[in-house]
């Protein structure tokens, strides 16, 4: 089979879309990716399926809902034999590398309980090449480099601490004790350019993930007071704790999960003033900016090397980030800012289309498809995903989704969380669905805890209007909806194969 051409998946961890559309957008500098949002094309309802970091990239890179791959929490299994984009990506000649991370658990069954791999959950996910470890809670070989370049550190994790520069007591925003241009962003990019260069002319897939603008959240000078906090919008909400918490029984122990104080090392103790919150909010965006920087000069070196014309290039990121709207923290919540995550793509050949802006709801699972079907390669039937190649040049198929889907476990199997303890929901209960249409979002629970619905012609999520007698037809529509969503998208993996006298068939799902 003659192959494409060259593929670069970027992924960027817990960035979220209204940085470069929406709310956020006119207070973070990020030229490089809106540079490549002109020549590439963007989704503007991309959404991922599911949370937090491990569930979402097990879904982006099987092109499976978390319904059917059930890796629905950090350290869940990923089924052995699932096929992913690395697995397909082998069968049409590509090696994947790895750059970064994908937060895969291993499966047990086929390892020994003594193999190291089941100590950890941040593990690369079978049939990539892991070119460098980078994963949070390792990264071996940055710190190596740290400790090369003379930086001390008594601990792994003070290297995310801030560090003032006076030499007193550190403030949120104080810089980190490395330099820009030994960050672990900055690390890695050197780690990719350094790899890539003797691959011109061969044609090559890298997945390559940055873990910022995941906290903790420290960030090197002169990224980490790029931003005033007092010129940012105030988090999103409805005025305090408690009014959030009339919302729904959901959201006091989601608002209790995560706080503010969770996102940045060094302190005793972090207040959630207005103030503390607008720091913080600052160093997520000049952590953003850094990140934006190196992905100007991966492009650079595409285009420098003569590879930027036969290399599709997909930038996105695995799921959102709350920031402390609605008094929360973190992605294990329902409202879209955790959910809601840029997606663009640059296709060869496609300048028609370059700039242009695709409003049909796109799904975090169709990115493994698109790729898969640009080099020419099968799309297996376990991926519920679609290939957006037509929309990329332009055509809208008649019977693309007119809504998007996403899950989220809020269980744990051997500590119950928090939600668990006081929602009374067990492991197999403690799951959401959200279905958005064009004007509505829909949440229901296995458990019995009542619904959710946000009409985005009215007060959006800022108010639950399940309840109101005038929503009753919607409300049954859209409940309808998920369940047939649930029952079209149930495992396809073998259910198209029929073992016939001439031996196995089967028909393409899509």
């Amino acid at each position: 089979m003659q192959r494409a051409g060259n593929v670069l998946f970027i992924i960027i961890d817990q960035l979220r879309a209204d940085c470069l559309n929406g709310a956020l957008a006119g207070h973070v500098d990020l030229p490089n990716m809106r540079a490549f949002m002109q020549e590439a094309v963007t989704f503007d309802r991309h959404f991922s399926v599911t949370n937090p970091c491990g569930p979402s990239r097990a879904s982006i890179l099987t092109g499976q809902y978390a319904m059917n791959h059930r890796s629905v929490r950090n350290g869940t299994p990923l089924r052995h034999d699932t096929p992913t984009i690395a697995s397909e990506m082998r069968k049409a000649g590509y090696s994947p590398l790895l750059f970064g991370y994908t937060d895969t658990t291993a499966d047990p069954r086929i390892h020994d309980p003594n193999d190291p791999v089941l100590r950890s959950y941040e593990q690369p996910m079978a049939g990539f090449e892991e070119v460098v470890e980078m994963r949070l809670e390792e990264s071996y070989p940055w710190r190596s480099h740290l400790m090369k370049q003379g930086y001390s550190f008594d601990s792994y994790w003070d290297v995310h601490s801030p560090v003032s520069e006076s030499g007193g007591p550190a403030k949120l925003n104080d810089p980190a004790l490395y330099a820009a241009k030994d960050s672990d962003t900055a690390f890695l990019t050197d780690v990719f350019l350094n790899s890539m260069a003797p691959l011109v002319g061969q044609n090559w897939f890298a997945h390559l993930t940055y873990i910022r603008p995941h906290p903790p959240l420290v960030a090197p000078a002169p990224y980490n007071n790029m931003y005033d906090p007092t010129s940012l919008p105030l988090p999103a909400g409805l005025g305090g704790a408690n009014s959030e918490a009339e919302v729904h029984p959901f959201f006091a122990p989601t608002m209790q999960k995560q706080t503010a104080a969770d996102f940045v090392l060094g302190f005793k103790n972090v207040d959630p003033t207005p103030e503390n919150i607008q720091i913080l909010r600052s160093v997520y965006l000049g952590l953003a900016t850094e990140v934006d920087h190196h992905i100007g000069r991966v492009v650079q070196f595409l285009k420098d090397s003569g590879q930027y014309d036969d290399t599709l290039i997909i930038i996105t990121a695995d799921h959102g980030e709350m920031l402390g709207d609605r008094n929360s923290w973190g992605k294990m919540t329902v409202y879209d800012a955790a959910y809601h995550t840029p997606l663009m793509i640059r296709l060869p050949g496609n300048r028609d289309q370059a700039g242009s802006v695709i409003s049909a709801p796109t799904e975090s699972i169709d990115v493994t498809p698109t790729i898969l079907d640009w080099i020419g390669q099968s799309i297996p039937n376990s991926m519920d995903g679609r290939s957006l190649l037509p929309l990329l040049r332009g055509n809208l198929p008649e019977d693309w989704r007119s809504y998007s889907f996403s899950e989220l476990d809020f269980s744990e199997p051997l500590n119950p969380t928090i939600w668990q303890e006081q929602l009374g929901t067990d492991p197999s209960d403690s799951s959401l669905g959200i279905l958005r249409d064009d004007r509505f979002t829909l949440v229901e629970f296995a458990a019995d805890l009542p619904p959710m619905l946000f009409d985005h012609t009215g007060r959006g999520e800022f108010e639950n209007v399940a309840f109101n007698p005038d929503y009753a037809p919607e409300l049954a529509r859209l409940t309808r909806q998920m369940l047939r969503h649930r029952m079209r998208n149930m495992d396809h993996t073998l259910s198209l194969c029929a073992i016939t006298s001439d031996g196995p068939k089967s028909r393409s799902r899509h």
